[in-house]
């Protein structure tokens, strides 16, 4: 089962919003469970939980 989570950082005024984003996901070499954690900017989290 994958897990995700989406942590928003203030921004000064005018600048875009940042958020963080962590996705767990399973090693096929291993099997063990790793966390992908990426900065992207408000709206683009969708397409980061979408791949794999």
């Amino acid at each position: 089962m994958a897990k995700k989570a989406v942590a928003t950082f203030a921004a000064k005024a005018g600048a875009k919003s940042i958020v963080k984003c962590i996705r767990m996901d399973k090693s096929p070499k291993t099997g063990a469970y790793v966390f992908v954690e990426q900065f992207l900017e408000a709206g683009n989290e969708k397409s980061f939980f979408e791949k794999k």
